[in-house]
């Protein structure tokens, strides 16, 4: 009987002993360790597209490539907008041959017949005149009618008339169009060449030109395939313009503040660097959060974090993980 209660009683303390030790391993590894504030890189990237619709027709550059700013990254084929460009020259053309009409006046041979006319009418007014003088004295002296002095002076005044239209005639000829006509034909010239330059700049839009140097990331169609106006065709990173993003419980935002300068540790490249934080911002209520206390409800909101590497970060790509030194 005693030997069965020494067994129960050891039975029972190794019990309580592998339960000391269970718990005490529990607290040791499952006990709350340090918070880890982890973010990436990123990159600054803006889309390559066109103003015209068209077909791809060459691409020039290859994904994961280093270009820089002024190099041809593609070529469109845009048979439409060369016709228009056809269509402009030949308006241009043709309003450029009115102004010089304009410019130039009549023919030679129009102001020489306008010419002709007004001599024509000047002889006219002088037989005119002298019938109107003869008449005249006839009435004076009694000879002539009255009806008669008054058929001659219509006669004459119509002749006069007839000499000023011609002569009129004969100066429009001569000094050709109106300073009116001149302006106008002058204006669709214009008009004509902004048509031109408008359709050239479409034309241009069919080459494809890196505005700054970068890295060919992404390529979305194929060669051959359509792309509509504004349609993006590649993505261009620029590679200089490189910062890192973290996401930041509040809780853990102490010692982060504009213009803070801290180290974060990159695992792909197993070194720490220097940055400087240059951009706070709430994610808004859709973010994570989490409540500390049960009872109070008291929310804990999450935080956009950017900071700039304050030294040259060799190897550094979007996407690699970088951890914050706390």
């Amino acid at each position: 009987m005693k030997s069965q209660n020494s067994n129960m009683l050891l039975a029972f303390l190794t019990l309580l002993g592998v339960i000391a030790i269970v718990a005490l391993l529990g607290f040791f590894l499952l006990r709350k360790g340090p918070e880890v504030i982890q973010g990436q890189a990123e990159v600054t990237e803006y889309r390559v597209s066109s103003k015209v619709p068209g077909r791809i027709l060459e691409y020039r550059v290859k994904e994961g490539q280093q270009i820089h700013a002024g190099d041809t990254l593609a070529l469109l084929e845009a048979p439409d907008v060369q016709a228009k460009l056809e269509q402009a020259r030949a308006a241009e053309a043709a309003a450029q041959a009115q102004n010089e009409k304009a410019l130039k006046g009549a023919r030679q041979e129009q102001i020489q017949a306008a010419y002709e006319m007004w001599q024509k009418a000047k002889a006219g007014l002088t037989i005119a005149e002298k019938s109107y003088q003869r008449v005249r004295n006839l009435y004076q002296q009694g000879v002539m009618t009255a009806q008669k002095l008054d058929e001659v002076t219509a006669q004459r005044d119509a002749a006069k008339a007839t000499e000023q239209a011609a002569k009129a005639q004969y100066d429009m000829a001569r000094n050709g169009a109106e300073r009116e006509d001149k302006a106008a034909a002058a204006a669709l010239v214009q008009r004509a060449k902004g048509a031109v330059a408008e359709v050239e700049s479409y034309i241009q839009e069919t080459f494809l030109i890196a505005q700054t140097d970068g890295e060919v990331s992404e390529i979305f169609p194929k060669t051959g395939e359509l792309v509509g106006t504004g349609a993006p065709i590649m993505n261009i990173a620029i590679t200089d313009d490189l910062w890192v993003t973290f996401n930041v419980r509040e809780d853990l935002l102490k010692g982060l503040t504009m213009g803070t300068e801290t180290s974060a540790y990159i695992p792909a490249l197993d070194r720490h660097i220097r940055i400087k934080v240059n951009y706070m911002k709430d994610l808004g209520t859709y973010a994570a959060w989490k409540a500390t206390k049960t009872t109070g409800q008291f929310d804990l909101k999450t935080f956009e974090v950017r900071a700039v590497p304050l030294e040259p970060a060799e190897g550094l790509r979007a996407g690699m993980s970088v951890i914050l030194d706390k």
